[in-house]
């Protein structure tokens, strides 16, 4: 169902992908519409337990509504690029998962938010969670369930 990696001197274990994921601090999440047009879009994220947790404005955009089309959903993140000129190479550390995606209510919900507000605003978790509070029936977040990760690196 998946590809295998061509480059298998670049193969990351399983163990090294989730630790890309977990440092990473934006990845682009990849749908398909209606049109059959694929769309993707840079989104910070956090990563729990296995999943990948986004948030968004609720019930309005063109990622959602790709999602309601098709859940299936592709989510790629590059850490510590660096072009090298004169090796005519890049260093990378790089993850692509396959899954699916779907809304989210209640407390994970809530859980989700403020893991997004301790990575991201970790000096601000007081004002953090009284945004959070203000717009949680103005923000949704997706869940992005795991089918598939590989990893790849040239360090």
């Amino acid at each position: 169902m998946f590809y295998e990696m061509r480059r298998k001197d670049r193969l990351l274990t399983e163990k090294e992908a989730k630790e890309i994921l977990s440092e990473g601090e934006y990845g682009v999440l990849s749908t398909m519409g209606e049109n059959g047009y694929p769309y993707g879009v840079p989104v910070n994220y956090v990563y729990i337990d296995d999943s990948i947790y986004f948030h968004c404005a609720a019930d309005v955009g063109h990622k959602l509504e790709n999602i309601k089309y098709n859940d299936h959903v592709c989510f790629t993140v590059v850490t510590n690029a660096s072009v090298l000129p004169e090796a005519l190479t890049t260093k990378y550390g790089s993850v692509i998962v396959f899954g699916t995606s779907q809304c989210i209510k209640g407390e994970e919900k809530q859980s989700a938010l403020a893991a997004v507000i301790n990575k991201f605003a970790p000096d601000f978790i007081q004002n953090g969670m009284a945004c959070i509070e203000k717009n949680f029936e103005a923000t949704d977040i997706y869940k992005i369930n795991i089918e598939h990760i590989s990893g790849k690196a040239n360090r």
